[in-house]
């Protein structure tokens, strides 16, 4: 079931990076129940083998892409977001004191924790993508114009998968010009 899971999540990353346009540098949120992934209800069943299936099968499109991962939290830590230092400084997110475990950040975000070489906790974001797997609600962690993004991948395990990117804002009306690279 694990290899399944770690299959999928590389399959649904890697069509979201085409589809989305993601570049190096750009930030991606991901909010990951374990729990649905294993049929259970999110925050009844975390496992920490599906979340790092998960991770597993991400990381590398991340890496070769370039691309800054952010993990959510689950609600007991008020969806709070593990990120790289480095990414919290470039973008001047101010860190929290608070590291996830499983049962309070979930076991996806203690995944990535331990994953990352010098992580931090930080509470808003504006990520240019998203994969929401198993309705974790990451809208409030992407950039204000988020566009769905349907992919052949619908679910990871048991859980339900929906995916997003973000574009500028459109401005102007009718006589403004539109730059198409940024779309």
């Amino acid at each position: 079931m694990f290899e399944e899971i770690k299959k999928n999540a590389f399959e649904a990353i890697s069509e979201l990076a085409e589809i989305a346009k993601i570049k190096p540098g750009d930030l991606l949120v991901v909010g990951c129940s374990s729990s649905e992934i294993m049929g259970e209800r999110i925050g009844k069943g975390s496992s920490m083998e599906a979340a790092e299936a998960v991770l597993a099968g991400i990381s590398p499109v991340l890496q070769e892409k370039g691309v800054l991962l952010a993990a959510q939290c689950c609600e007991h830590l008020n969806r709070a977001l593990v990120v790289e230092r480095l990414t919290a400084v470039r973008f001047g997110y101010d860190p929290v004191n608070v590291r996830p475990w499983a049962h309070a950040g979930g076991s996806f975000a203690t995944a990535v924790w331990d994953w990352m070489q010098d992580p931090v906790a930080v509470e808003h974001i504006r990520a240019d993508a998203g994969m929401d797997i198993g309705d974790t609600l990451i809208g409030m962690h992407l950039k204000e114009v988020a566009v769905p993004v349907r992919l052949s991948v619908k679910r990871i395990g048991n859980a339900s998968l929906v995916c997003a990117r973000t574009r500028p804002k459109y401005i102007g009306g009718e006589r403004a010009r539109y730059v198409e690279e940024m779309m």
